[in-house]
């Protein structure tokens, strides 16, 4: 489904037919663990692949590269090849753009903790 409304909002883009900013800024993090990675990675800094994945416990490999593959595509993050003892090692880094999204992340993050609290719901920060 997170599929369908990314290349529904692409679409629009590129048709220059968006006429709701709330729906296409929704659309930069629909998709499975997008807000956690761009929320890990404005906390964490630059993290590797693996990383990325513990800080995730269900991610499977495949979700997680195209959840990143597509953050990439979108702006919002780097992928920067960097070799580190003569190998190549894969670095995940948040653009300008992806920054710009976090002051949203943080609202969405303080009403969600307040609304659970509010509803006597315990969870688990990521």
């Amino acid at each position: 489904m997170t599929d369908t409304i990314r290349k529904y909002a692409l679409d629009k883009i590129q048709r220059k037919d968006f006429n709701c900013a709330k729906e296409y800024t929704l659309s930069m993090f629909s998709g499975k663990y997008k807000i956690v990675i761009l929320y890990q990675l404005h906390y964490d800094g630059k993290m590797r692949f693996g990383e990325i994945q513990k800080s995730l416990d269900n991610a499977t490999h495949k979700v997680l590269s195209q959840q990143l593959k597509e953050l990439g595509e979108d702006g919002l993050i780097d992928r920067q090849e960097i070799l580190v003892n003569n190998r190549k090692a894969v670095f995940y880094s948040l653009t300008t753009t992806g920054h710009s999204l976090m002051p949203i992340i943080e609202m969405m993050f303080s009403w969600g903790t307040k609304r659970l609290e509010d509803l006597q719901i315990d969870y688990t920060i990521i």
